[in-house]
């Protein structure tokens, strides 16, 4: 197409006064315009109408894709670490049978009373009290309160809590008072110790 044959194909056409009424005469020129603007603008609505949804649908199983990468890492490292798993819980499950072995059954409780009985009195100790308590029950254990009042001299009472410490059952002090009371001191102690909850 040379100059002239462009300039009739747009001979006649006012950009300014365009009027869609008189679409049909206008130039052959600014019809082909008119016709490849519309048919861009229907092709442009066609892709975004079809491909809106795909993409959307890409994007999910983009960001699906990216969470089970991050799970496969997650679960490739436990499966790496499962040995060293697997002794850390046999290391707990042999401690923990060990502490078990280190809590009184009910049937040990009154020996465990006499133990700190005969310590007190080897430690030259006057026994008061030793008496059980009433039983807290905590989350898969129980707690067993005594009360422990005894009479003597410092390094008596030294000697005797070095000796509950000795125990092998785990017995705990807490809550202790030492008074004077009759020329000696009166110690007053609360010692607790524990049982597993069978019912656990």
């Amino acid at each position: 197409m040379n100059a002239d044959s462009f300039k009739n194909a747009f001979k006649g056409f006012d950009p300014n006064n365009l009027d869609l009424s008189t679409a049909g005469n206008w130039p052959i020129g600014v019809k082909l315009i008119a016709y490849l603007l519309v048919f861009g603008a229907l092709v442009a609505a066609g892709i975004n109408y079809y491909t809106v949804d795909k993409y959307r649908a890409l994007e999910h199983e983009m960001r699906k894709e990216l969470e089970l990468k991050q799970l496969y890492e997650a679960k490739s490292f436990q499966v790496a670490n499962l040995p060293a798993l697997r002794q850390q819980m046999m290391d707990v499950e042999e401690r923990f049978a060990e502490l078990l072995k280190q809590l009184p059954t009910d049937k040990e409780v009154p020996g465990l009373l006499d133990d700190i009985t005969n310590i007190g009195r080897e430690s030259g100790l006057q026994i008061e009290e030793i008496a059980l308590g009433e039983e807290r029950k905590a989350e898969f254990y129980v707690e067993l309160p005594i009360n422990i009042k005894v009479r003597g001299n410092y390094h008596e009472m030294g000697e005797f809590v070095s000796g509950i410490a000795a125990i092998p059952r785990i017995v705990t002090l807490h809550d202790f008072s030492i008074v004077p009371s009759s020329g000696k001191l009166l110690m007053t102690i609360d010692a607790r110790t524990y049982r597993y909850d069978d019912e656990y």
